[in-house]
């Protein structure tokens, strides 16, 4: 062999030795991070140990939860970070922690406006009115603020103050208010002409059964001869309380049912005790799970006239899961069905007296702002009681 046979040779040896060498070394660390541990923390120690611009490992785990839920395909089930799942915990509630001032989350470039102050409620007692302006919070500008932004300066632990600046008619006013549990109104009723009584309920939560039997016993004390039970734009609840309610309205028999993920069913039944009046029930493209089996179960038991627009059609319920960080996953684990055991995924309530509105008015419905006169699917349902 001539010495330039050799070289050449010997110079393809080197290079697949240093080739090995290199992918050992590469190949080491990583057997030892990916070792004997589930696919998804492989990928994040990988992430977490060699993406060359860094990763936040609560980040990373939040990103994949959501993805793991979404990849369900299940509209209904969803994913919560934990402070995600402390404010639906308030929401549930009904109560929370802050100052007591609902306001106009689509107009917030020039500040926060307000639109109502709950009565007795931090605000009220510092003075604050619907219409102000708040433009700063603890020193500092929240103009062009989104609301989230501007709300996360504000809110803060129970006894403690925040100092806020706001515009009163174009003139600025500075105001400290001490942040209080506030509790929501579940339940309001409002007695009309022709004594009809109207019983609005915003969601099936907290004391959602104990604040609509106090507004309905509240309208019968003032007259009310009929009523009008408004879950537009309602996104339902907990199912206990629901129950509690159609018990109340009903007569005896099937109230809801459900069968869970190991095919179990679980059936609510109602007693013979009722209210026997007319009635009607307001829904909208925004009346969803308990709001939907609400009127359901009325129609059905033909109880009452439901009135306004097709609901979304929910048909399976979640329950929660407190993951380890706080964090948590709302899984759909079974489904519900009407009295008559129909199920309404997809398909929803179909009103008995059909009253499409336009954007605007069907804006005003759900900021609370449209007077009764003015409020189309109000006037429909007047018209079907009186018919």
């Amino acid at each position: 062999m001539n010495n330039k046979l050799f070289r050449k040779i010997l110079s393809y040896v080197l290079v697949a030795v240093t080739t090995a060498a290199l992918t050992v070394a590469v190949l080491l660390p990583v057997s030892g991070i990916l070792g004997g541990v589930p696919k998804l923390q492989q990928l994040e120690n990988l992430i977490l140990n060699y993406y060359v611009d860094g990763a936040d490992a609560k980040e990373l785990e939040d990103a994949a939860a959501q993805a793991m839920i979404e990849a369900l395909g299940d509209r209904w089930s969803y994913y919560m970070t934990a402070e995600e799942y402390e404010s639906r915990q308030e929401q549930q509630n009904n109560a929370y922690v802050g100052i007591g001032v609902t306001i106009d989350a689509q107009n917030t470039q020039n500040g926060m406006v307000i639109t109502a102050v709950a009565a007795n409620g931090p605000a009220e007692a510092a003075g604050l009115l619907p219409g102000d302006v708040i433009i700063g919070a603890e020193g500092q500008s929240i103009v062009g603020m989104t609301s989230g932004e501007a709300q996360s300066i504000i809110k803060g632990k129970e006894g403690t103050a925040v100092q806020l600046t706001y515009l009163r008619e174009g003139e600025e006013f500075t105001v400290t208010v001490t942040r209080a549990t506030v509790k929501t109104p579940v339940a309001t009723a409002n007695l009309l002409p022709g004594n009809i009584g109207v019983v609005t309920i915003v969601n099936f939560n907290a004391s959602c059964a104990a604040e609509t039997k106090a507004a309905i016993q509240q309208m019968l004390d003032a007259g009310a001869e009929k009523l009008i039970f408004d879950v537009r734009n309602n996104p339902g609840g907990w199912v206990t309380e629901l129950v509690n309610i159609l018990d109340y309205l009903l007569p005896e028999g099937v109230l809801f049912r459900s069968v869970d993920y190991k095919g179990a069913e679980d059936v609510d039944k109602s007693d013979a005790a009722c209210l026997e009046m007319p009635m009607a029930v307001l829904v909208n493209g925004s009346s969803y799970s308990a709001a939907e089996f609400f009127a359901a179960a009325l129609q059905e038991y033909g109880w009452a006239t439901v009135v306004g627009e097709k609901t979304v059609g929910k048909g399976n319920y979640q329950l929660t899961y407190v993951l380890n960080d706080g964090s948590a996953v709302g899984l759909s684990t079974g489904k519900y069905y009407t009295p008559q055991g129909k199920h309404l995924e997809g398909v929803g309530i179909l009103p008995d007296v059909v009253t499409p509105v336009d954007a605007q008015t069907a804006a005003a419905i759900r900021a609370g702002i449209l007077e009764p006169e003015n409020d189309p699917q109000l006037q429909s349902a007047i018209r079907a009681l009186s018919e």
